[in-house]
C-alpha cells in the first residue's frame, strides 16, 4: 500500500514536470510553431502499465486541470485524455508493450485520435473554423515530434512502467502442488 502511494505521488510530480517542460522548454523548441503533446504520451503509458481504470482516471483529472489552465471550454482536454487512457487499456489487452514498433504505432494512433477529437470538439463548442490543410500539417508534425520523444524516452518509461505494473497488476502466479 505504501508503494502505491509513492507511485501515485511520483505520477503527480511527473505530470507537473511535464507541464513545466511543455510550457517552458517546448515553447522555445518548436517545429513551425508546433509543440509535441507530452500529455498524450504520459496518459498512454499510465494506461498501458497501470490498471484498466488508472489511465482513464489520470486522463480525466489531468484533462480537467489542463482545461482550467489552458482551455477556453471545460471538457475538451478532459474528454480527449480520458479517451486516451481508456484506449490504452484496450491496447494493453491486445498488444505487446515490449516492442518499440508497437509502442510507436500506439503513440501515432493516440496522438491522431486526441488531435482529431479535440479539433472536432473545438469546432462544435467554440465554433472554430475548419482548416483541413493546416490541421493535417499540425497533426503530422505533432505525431513526428511525439514519435521522436517516445523513441528517446522509451527505455526510461518502460523501466518505470514495469515497476508500476508489478505493483498494481500483481501478476504473481501461485502454483499449487498436489
Amino acid at each position: 500500500m505504501k508503494k502505491k502511494i509513492i507511485i501515485n505521488i511520483s505520477l503527480i510530480l511527473t505530470a507537473i514536470f511535464i507541464y513545466i517542460l511543455q510550457a517552458n522548454f517546448f515553447s522555445w523548441f518548436t517545429i513551425s510553431g508546433i509543440m509535441p503533446n507530452l500529455f498524450v504520451i504520459y496518459i498512454l503509458f499510465i494506461g498501458l502499465f497501470g490498471t484498466k481504470t488508472m489511465g482513464t482516471i489520470y486522463g480525466l483529472i489531468v484533462g480537467i486541470l489542463l482545461d482550467f489552465i489552458l482551455g477556453t471550454k471545460i471538457g475538451i482536454y478532459c474528454v480527449g485524455l480520458g479517451l486516451i487512457g481508456f484506449l490504452a487499456a484496450i491496447f494493453d489487452k491486445n498488444f505487446s508493450k515490449d516492442s518499440r514498433i508497437t509502442i510507436m504505432v500506439m503513440v501515432i494512433v493516440a496522438t491522431a485520435i486526441f488531435e482529431i477529437l479535440s479539433y472536432l470538439l473545438k469546432y462544435i463548442f467554440i465554433a472554430m473554423q475548419i482548416e483541413i490543410m493546416n490541421f493535417i500539417k499540425i497533426l503530422v508534425i505533432e505525431i513526428i515530434f511525439n514519435l521522436i520523444l517516445t523513441i528517446i524516452l522509451y527505455p526510461l518509461i518502460q523501466k518505470c512502467g514495469y515497476s508500476i505494473e508489478n505493483e498494481y497488476k500483481e501478476n504473481t502466479i501461485l502454483t499449487k502442488y498436489f
